[in-house]
């Protein structure tokens, strides 16, 4: 695994721009200053620490909290930043853990007032407007996508099986193992008499 020391400073400077916007996230970080996180996902990884001011630092120091994210974050990301957290391998102090978390669930990049310093307000909110629309839209057709191919696998092609399918079947393994261990229980007792 490499470290990606220059565009993990363009990806902090970028987190630290979205905390300017956010005050309350500097605060909820700033207990945790001079502590080190390192974030990994196959093949990039890099780490900051937490400055004095609750802003992020590019940093090289062991980490305190490690986060290493599958190699299908960038998909899970289309369900949304939770998915990405409960998939993610977290190892250090919770409490930093949890801090961080919800810093990371809760942050929103206000891209319109950005926007608005260089094509105006009016402009800005139609250009937002246009992208969250478009952004909905390519997030329905994932879902579409992803509901259409698991009913194509499931009843098409009979490569998977539905979950109530599956349940059932563990319900009848389950029943079956248990009948299975009242029988050796029958037949230990029955060996015993004789």
């Amino acid at each position: 695994m490499f470290s990606a020391q220059s565009p993990s400073i363009g990806l902090i400077a970028a987190i630290n721009h979205v905390f300017d916007q956010a005050d309350w996230a500097r605060d909820r970080l700033q207990p945790f200053a001079g502590r080190s996180v390192r974030v990994a996902m196959f093949p990039l990884s890099f780490t900051f620490s937490i400055g004095s001011d609750g802003r992020l630092l590019a940093s090289s120091a062991s980490p305190d909290l490690e986060i290493v994210l599958p190699a299908e974050a960038p998909f899970l990301a289309l369900q949304g930043n939770e998915r990405v957290m409960k998939s993610a391998d977290i190892k250090g102090p919770a409490d930093l853990a949890d801090a961080l978390g919800y810093v990371l669930r809760n942050l929103r990049w206000d891209i319109e007032e950005d926007l608005s310093r260089v094509v105006g307000d009016i402009a800005a909110h139609r250009i937002v407007a246009v992208l969250n629309a478009f952004a909905n839209w390519q997030r329905q057709a994932a879902r579409n996508l992803g509901e259409n191919v698991s009913e194509y696998l499931i009843d098409e092609k009979k490569a998977l099986v539905k979950q109530s399918e599956a349940a059932a079947f563990v319900g009848e393994v389950e029943q079956l193992r248990n009948q299975s261990a009242q029988l050796e229980a029958r037949v230990e007792r029955l060996t015993q008499r004789f």
